[in-house]
């Protein structure tokens, strides 16, 4: 840990009133959820895993659709509690110095840490809906899993007989204009923009640091590696989120959240 960089970086933070932060799957991966491709991500461990998250697979590929459906069903997702990470951006949102916070994560565990659904941004969608690729349906994932569970290889639509998926965005499929234009704005008005997690390499998303340095934005990136955007950090701390996060955040893991 870089003494020098935790303290400035946590002095910006205490000066700063309009802060995006932008999260990752390295913040998710202490709950139990693997990242994608780590040593241990899913896509390293089985190469036919990526084809789950193509639209173009998906569409054409009744054996990829019942296998993307397994994979649901067996998700960690569902086991899965926030981390100190989440708890330590839920707990310094009360100060009200975050405006927006835009995840990669679909996971949903920002929002059962106790952030504002209000002020984040699912940008890849979430998991825990099921949308039809051809009307507007869209339920909990639950109901599908159960329909699985029942019997159903790869359920179809209710309304429609369409295709169902998880309500998340997949390769060859386009981000919300409108979570993508809300995260965007975020990025110009922003003081200053917190990174976590997140490798900063997928873009549009990473495309969100550029943007905010253009416009006189701090950028602070904390993550377990260096990540592609390093050479346009203020601050960059590398190392284990769940000690770096509280420590720049300047938050006590082992006080209540509700205190």
């Amino acid at each position: 840990m870089d003494k020098e960089q935790l303290l400035s970086g946590r002095d910006w933070i205490f000066e700063s009133n309009e802060i995006l932060v932008l999260t990752g799957a390295g913040l998710s991966t202490a709950s139990g959820i693997p990242d994608f491709r780590g040593p241990q991500g899913v896509w390293t461990k089985d190469p036919d895993a990526e084809k789950l998250s193509d639209i173009r697979y998906y569409v054409s590929d009744a054996r990829i659709r019942k296998k993307a459906w397994r994979s649901r069903r067996d998700s960690p997702v569902w086991e899965a509690t926030p981390g100190i990470g989440h708890r330590a951006i839920a707990a310094f949102e009360r100060t009200e110095k975050i405006h927006t916070l835009v995840t990669q994560n679909i996971d949903g565990l920002h929002q059962m840490a106790g952030s504002s659904p209000d002020r984040v941004i699912e940008i890849h969608g979430t998991i825990r809906e099921v949308a039809c690729l051809e009307c507007t349906y869209r339920a909990p994932m639950k109901e599908a899993l159960e329909r699985l569970e029942s019997g159903e290889e790869d359920p179809a639509c209710p309304a429609c007989n369409g295709i169902l998926k998880s309500a998340t965005v997949s390769f060859g499929q386009s981000l919300i204009p409108e979570d993508l234009a809300r995260a965007e704005r975020a990025a110009c008005a922003c003081d200053l923009l917190l990174a976590v997690g997140s490798t900063l390499s997928v873009y549009p998303v990473a495309g969100l640091v550029p943007m905010a340095k253009e416009r006189g934005a701090k950028i602070i990136i904390v993550n377990a590696e260096p990540t592609a955007m390093d050479d346009l950090a203020d601050a960059a701390l590398f190392g284990d989120l769940n000690e770096l996060l509280p420590a720049l955040l300047n938050w006590n893991p082992e006080v209540s959240d509700t205190e």
